[in-house]
């Protein structure tokens, strides 16, 4: 052994604890954005599309790979950067055989992630990117300055390094997986603590916004309908949405299992609002190319609204392509739409009932200003919840309507966990 990374030079020591400490702060930063996107404390916290199309952490938080059985991507990243701290701090042969083996598939794992969020996500989260530029810094270090094998190629590597970091391996795998065992377990406990305590808060804090009218302009567009008048429903949804919207794509998950829930008891009006400045003068930039188009095509013909929209938002990812796009007209015979002057005009007339409601924020002159953006029986909330919150707010609306009982509490005075017991 000639040369090493962390036996020898105290600046190299300390670069490599540096590399750690960078991957294991990301990776933190990551799982708590994982769990803050899909289990919010907060009626206030709700996440939605109002900055960067292209960064953008929550299309990581919601993808299919953002965890396995609970556990978040973000804790295996964490371990690498503990190992390679506590390497850098008490350094050993071993350890850094150890780091050094690691570094390889994390950075190939790194690389096809990068790749991932690029061409399939369209977006990349800086949370993430912080981790992929601390984990190829890594990879550089070790395989620059790291111990080497007495015999070159790959077999020297597979003979001295990898067979060498086999028993240390072992250990650290069991602690690891010991470790997403305690990440499963804390992943079903925040999913049983949505329709617990945290529903009854979130409850507490939608009665506590402060009423708004509905748009003067209802959208004839409704992916739900219980009455002929919006206004005779039980549950009132006014939904602002853009179909490239990642968190919109989210929402219309959640509201696809309460419409069916609450079939017969729930109105849900689908008012457009694309962030591109094709036809929304509230965005300044082009978020989300392609989503004017999506509403034209969807506003076309209202008898075949509901299966565009339906369609578009379970192929989210192909709708960016404008080829796809141009299929889903052919499909739908609304080729017409992107030219139809009648279809633009009725899209702008939706689009500019945001501008009715007071400011929310000082950075946009209008209250609509995002998506998702929802009028729940007249309460705005903006930003996405999920289906035990959506399903909490809807279950008291439905009590408060019901004919009180002498002598009894209201709903959020009797709000217990609806969760069955496990026997």
């Amino acid at each position: 052994m000639n040369r090493s990374l962390t036996l020898g030079n105290f600046w190299l020591r300390l670069w490599s604890f540096m590399a750690g400490l960078g991957m294991a702060m990301a990776s933190y930063l990551t799982i708590d954005h994982f769990f803050r996107a899909n289990f919010p404390e907060t009626i206030f916290t709700g996440s939605f599309c109002d900055l960067s199309r292209f960064f953008n952490c929550n299309s990581s938080a919601y993808s299919s790979i953002a965890h396995f059985q609970g556990v978040p991507l973000g804790y295996w990243g964490l371990v690498v950067g503990i190992l390679v701290m506590i390497g850098a701090v008490l350094p050993s042969a071993h350890l850094e055989k150890v780091n050094k083996f690691i570094a390889l598939p994390n950075a190939l794992g790194v690389l096809t992630l990068f790749f991932y969020s690029i061409f399939y996500l369209k977006s990349l989260c800086l949370l993430c990117s912080g981790y992929y530029v601390f984990s190829l810094f890594n990879f550089y270090l070790f395989y620059k300055y790291g111990i080497i094998s007495q015999r070159r190629g790959p077999v020297g590597f597979i003979r001295e390094i990898a067979m060498s970091s086999w028993k240390p391996l072992v250990v650290i795998g069991v602690l690891t997986i010991a470790g997403a065992y305690g990440f499963h377990l804390f992943y079903q406990a925040k999913k049983e603590a949505q329709l617990g305590g945290v529903a009854t808060k979130i409850v507490k804090e939608f009665y506590s916004l402060q009423p708004v009218k509905n748009p003067s302009f209802i959208s004839p567009f409704w992916t739900a309908r219980a009455t002929e008048e919006f206004d005779q429903a039980p549950i009132r949804i006014v939904e602002y949405a853009d179909f490239l919207c990642p968190d919109c794509l989210f929402l219309f998950k959640q509201l696809e299992r309460i419409k069916q829930e609450y079939a017969g008891k729930i109105n849900i009006a689908f008012q457009f609002f694309p962030l591109e400045t094709k036809c929304n003068q509230v965005v300044d930039k082009d978020k989300h190319p392609g989503a004017c188009d999506l509403a034209y095509l969807a506003a076309y013909d209202q008898s075949k609204f509901l299966a565009i929209h339906d369609e578009i938002f379970r192929n989210f990812d192909k709708a960016k392509n404008p080829e796809w796009r141009q299929q889903l007209a052919r499909k739908y015979g609304v080729e017409a739409a992107l030219t139809d002057e009648k279809t633009k005009e009725l899209v702008k007339k939706i689009i500019d009932t945001g501008k009715e409601y007071e400011k929310t924020s000082d950075r946009f002159p209008y209250g609509i200003r995002s998506t998702p953006t929802m009028i729940i029986n007249n309460r705005m909330i903006i930003g996405t919840l999920p289906y035990a919150h959506l399903k909490a707010i809807i279950e008291s609306l439905l009590s408060e309507q019901k004919e009180a009982i002498p002598g009894e509490n209201k709903f959020l005075e009797n709000w217990v966990n609806t969760t069955k017991a496990k026997k």
